[in-house]
Parts: C-alpha cells; structure tokens; sequence
C-alpha cells in the first residue's frame, strides 16, 4: 500500500504538534505520562505567584503549581491546584503560605501539621497570609517612605518661610542677634571658668562655709547642747506659785474697785455724793478769792499809813486774773 504525500505531511504534523503540547507541559511542571495527585489551596491574593512555580516542605520540593482559577466573577478568592510530584505523607491541618526570595521566583511552602490523619486528592489545604522577605521589606519602608516625603514637604515649606524671612532689613537683625548670643555664650563660658568663674567661686565658698562648718561641729553640738539643758531648765521652773499669786492680786484689785464703787466707804461717799462735791467745790472757791482779795487789796486788811487814805473799794467776787499783776491801793 502506497502512502502518499500529504498524508505523510498529515502524519509528520500531528507528530510534531503532540510532541510540542507534551514538552510545553512538560516545562510547565505538568507529568502527561502519569497521573499525579492533586490538592488545593485557596488564597486572597497570589503577588508574582505563577504556573509551575514550586511548592515546598521543609525546604524540599515536592511538586508545582498546575492551576490558578478563580472561585467566582468578583474573584473573592483565587483557588490553586498543586500537583504533587512526590508521595510524601501531609497531615491535614497542613497549612500553606506564599513565599518569595530576593532574586528568585515565589513558591509555596506548606508548614505540616501534627494530624494523623493525611490528605487525600482533591482536599483543601489551610492558608494564611505571608508577606515574606520582599513583603517585610516593603511594609517596612512603605511608613518609612510616607514619614520622609511629609519631613521633605515640611522642608520645603520651611526653607519657603525662611527665604521669605531673610529680607536685607531682617538678615541685619539676625546677625545682631547672633552676635548678641555670641557675647552671652562668652559670658557664660566666664561664669563657667573652673579657676576665675563666679560659679567656681561660689562652690569653693560654699565648701569653704562646710569644712568651716564640719571644724566647729563640736561648738556646734555643744551651743545646742547648752539650748537644750536651757529649755529643760525652763520648761521645769515652777510657775504655779507665780500663777497663783496674780490671781491673788486681781482679786485683791476687784475688791478694792468694788469698795471703791460702793457709797457704803468714805471713799465711795466722796466719789459718788454730789453735793460733797459742790460745797468742797465752793468752799476751794471762796478760799481762792478771798487770797486773791488780799493780794489786791493789802490795806484793806493791813493798814500802817498815818495819813493814808482808806481803802473803799469793794470786796473781790470772783477771782482775780492770774496772768495779770494786781495794783496796790495809796
């Protein structure tokens, strides 16, 4: 039987076509010659996770990511089929994390459990979320990044302010003032001199007063010593007796006050009669006058002049003026 061309031509084609779908999976981590088991992972997010891509335990790989499909149209979840490439035992509270190097590509690690019970094809593994070394880094810098363009913004506005505030007029004020902190930072660093400073002299004062203190600590105790036997001196005189001899006195003052309140003593009588006291009163009167009387009018009284005319002039009713000097009858 003779084949002809073309179909030599079909035959040749078809050959070449299924040896390239078997190489392209083949590349892809897909095994097309045996049938491998296959388990699931569901993750939120899968970075620069791609087909064929390794998944590991402890370090060792044990098969490929065959599938990514989406569970729904909102893509709430992306599910990953792993195709195991070798019969190794995973207990099934197994949990599975995305990982990525620096320079390589990422791949999944699966952190076994301590179930007894192992996977089967077609089950689900655990998952959670794992930022990696890439991830770490980058949600370390991301807060750093942020801090350092607001720092530079508020540069920026401050180095604007600044320009705005460095006119001619206020550059000649900042330069007084920094010659102005110039002298105080001198004159500081002269408070300050360990030799010649005041403050240096100050504290050498200050521990001159102390050792001169510490020297005289035993005068010291002994003043306070002296104080002390002084108070106890005082607090122990006996200051009854004097207590009771003032209120011995104060009554002593009462009764003589009361006596001298009452109309019953002599005292009291004078002190309290009245009309005792208008007669002593007129009688001090009528004395007063008639001494006056006999100032003014000696001859009224003593008369000597043979001659002489008698006095006949009245007798004085009222006293005489003491500031006046009293003229004397002929």
């Amino acid at each position: 039987m003779k084949i002809s061309n073309e179909t030599k031509v079909g035959i040749l084609t078809i050959v070449a076509l299924t040896i390239l779908i078997i190489g392209f999976n083949f590349l892809k981590g897909k095994d097309v010659f045996s049938r491998t088991k296959k388990i699931y992972a569901v993750f939120n997010e899968l970075g620069t996770l791609e087909k064929s891509n390794e998944v590991k335990i402890n370090g060792l790989p044990i098969g490929t990511v065959y599938d990514k499909q989406e569970r729904d149209k909102d893509v709430s979840a992306i599910v990953v089929t792993i195709s195991l490439t070798r019969d190794i035992n995973i207990p099934k509270n197994s949990v599975a994390y995305i990982s990525s190097s620096l320079v390589g590509p990422s791949y999944i690690v699966i952190e076994r459990g301590n179930s007894p019970e192992m996977m089967r094809s077609g089950d689900t593994l655990q998952t959670r979320t794992e930022t990696g070394i890439l991830g770490d880094v980058k949600a370390q810098m991301n807060p750093t990044m942020a801090k350092i363009r607001d720092v530079l913004d508020s540069l920026q506005k401050t180095l604007s302010g600044l320009n705005g505030i460095l006119s001619v007029e206020n550059k000649g004020y900042l330069k007084q003032t920094l010659s102005n902190l110039s002298q105080a930072s001198n004159a500081l660093n002269g408070l300050l001199d360990n030799q010649n400073g005041a403050l240096a002299k100050t504290l050498n004062n200050a521990q001159a007063i102390t050792e001169s203190l510490k020297n005289n600590n035993a005068d010291i105790t002994a003043t306070i010593g002296n104080a002390k036997k002084a108070s106890e001196k005082l607090a122990a005189l006996e200051l009854q007796p004097t207590i009771d001899s003032l209120n011995s006195m104060i009554s002593t003052l009462k009764t003589t006050a009361a006596k001298l309140n009452s109309k019953d003593g002599t005292i009291g009588a004078l002190m309290n009669d009245k009309t005792l006291y208008n007669k002593l009163n007129d009688a001090i009167l009528s004395a007063e006058i008639l001494i006056d009387d006999l100032r003014t009018h000696p001859k009224r009284y003593v008369n000597l002049s043979v001659f002489g005319k008698k006095d006949k002039t009245g007798p004085l009713t009222s006293p005489a003026k003491k500031d006046t000097v009293p003229a004397g009858g002929n």
